[in-house]
């Protein structure tokens, strides 16, 4: 691999993964994390609505009007239901779960590029569940494309540390590397 006419050296390339792979798994954890305090953070975010983003309820109003009822959908369940906020921390270990298995191509990205290509699949299977499940949930047509920018921006960092594990495998002729 070269860049700008220079080449790329292993040191380099393992520097490149390792960072896209970081990016990617830090991504996994916020969304991980993100996914326990679910009721607190659309009460923000309706507060907010009605406070500093008056502008976007005023300009946007059936995403503003979405997002409240997705507060009161929320808060409400959980009052009622508490248990039901079982299955959202359920997803938020998903993510966390999910980014441990990411620690393996860090360490060693040319004999764990399986996992970056799980990672890729992951994403790219994101669009069509968004598409299929979301109708099915009542999730309004607007929303769909929210959802699917979690592939779309997933897929980004995976792409890019997956064509350097692509070089660093044929400069070591398939041999694993990046070992520590």
């Amino acid at each position: 691999m070269r860049a700008r006419g220079r080449p790329v050296t292993e040191r380099q390339l393992l520097s490149r993964i390792r960072f896209w792979l970081v990016l990617f798994v830090c991504g996994l954890v916020l969304a991980g994390l993100t996914a326990f305090p679910l009721a607190g953070e659309t009460a923000l975010l309706v507060g907010w609505l009605h406070g500093h983003g008056a502008w976007l309820a005023r300009s946007l109003p059936a995403v503003a009007a979405w997002l409240e009822r997705a507060h009161r959908g929320i808060a409400g369940s959980y009052a009622r239901y508490p248990f039901l906020a079982y299955g959202t921390d359920w997803l938020g270990f998903a993510h966390l779960t999910i980014a441990v298995a990411f620690v393996g191509p860090i360490r060693d990205p040319v004999r764990n590029k399986w996992v970056v290509q799980f990672g890729m699949i992951a994403c790219l299977l994101v669009l069509p569940f968004a598409l299929v499940a979301g109708p099915l949930r009542g999730i309004p047509v607007f929303w769909t494309p929210v959802d699917m920018t979690f592939g779309v921006v997933g897929i980004l960092p995976l792409l890019l540390a997956y064509r350097h594990i692509r070089a660093l495998e044929s400069a070591g002729n398939g041999a694993s590397s990046g070992r520590g």
